[in-house]
């Protein structure tokens, strides 16, 4: 299927930034739901890819999990993986 205006096709198209985002949040919402406890980053990955066979999948979960670490959300300690007291208590203004 072609398109005859280029800007028509690219909002049928999902880019990467745009999946990574969605990634990112879902992860987030996984760990928070979870806390206290405290998984391990193929744990979070398998737990939120059950079934899932493709490569793809996995990869995106490891890499919202860095990009968590790196912006401060979540820490990353002995494997596991936790939300931090900054993103438990934006949660909790979220929540009212």
């Amino acid at each position: 299927m072609s398109c005859d205006h280029p800007t028509d096709c690219a909002e049928r198209i999902p880019l990467p930034a745009d999946q990574d985002a969605k990634t990112e949040l879902a992860v987030l919402a996984f760990l928070l739901d979870e806390h206290p406890s405290q998984l391990t980053i193929p744990e979070v990955s398998q737990a939120m890819n059950a079934g899932a066979e493709d490569f793809g999948a996995f990869d995106a979960v490891e890499r919202a999990i860095r990009q968590l670490d790196g912006a401060g959300l979540i820490h990353c300690k002995g494997g596991f993986a936790v939300p931090t007291r900054a993103a438990l208590y934006f949660a909790r203004l979220s929540e009212g």
